[in-house]
């Protein structure tokens, strides 16, 4: 097995069980989530690099194929964390008093990067995001740590 502690993988079967099966593993459609459910954040390109497929039922993950991936993943530099996303809406953050406009972040998350459409914004916002204020701003780092916190699923 991948150079992977014993507790990683653990963990990797726990979610194995949740998402699939021991014998059949995983939908290659779920290898982006499942990554996801063990706190790592890969990219949708890297997710495709790795064999995640767009269209459920073409393909398995078995757990022996998964965990060098889990490793490989878990190696990657391109992964954003808190303190980066942070940075990046500070930008936003006009009156330096950690708000931000939730237009703007709407704006981002449909339009920049790897963009969400809007019913995912809508779920994200949902799950994730405290009252605006009567002027339309939101503290953005609570949002953060509530996403980072509570991975928010796609159907």
């Amino acid at each position: 097995m991948a150079d992977v502690p014993k507790r990683e993988v653990e963990n990797v079967e726990f979610v194995f069980e949740v998402m699939g099966s021991a014998g059949e593993g995983i939908d290659a459609v779920d290898l982006g989530d499942a990554l996801r459910a063990l706190n790592l954040n890969p990219t949708l390109a890297l997710i495709e690099k790795m064999g995640g497929t767009k269209k459920r039922n073409e393909k398995k993950i078995k757990m022996d194929e998964f965990l060098p991936i889990y490793s490989q993943v878990k190696k990657e530099k391109e992964q954003g964390c808190y303190e980066d996303f942070i940075e990046c809406l500070k930008l936003y953050d006009k009156e330096e008093n950690g708000t931000m406009m939730l237009a703007e972040l709407q704006h981002a998350l449909l339009a920049l990067g790897e963009s969400l459409d809007d019913e995912q914004v809508e779920t994200l916002f949902a799950d994730c995001m405290d009252p605006e204020d009567e002027e339309g701003f939101i503290p953005y780092s609570q949002f953060v740590q509530r996403l980072m916190s509570d991975p928010v699923v796609f159907d």
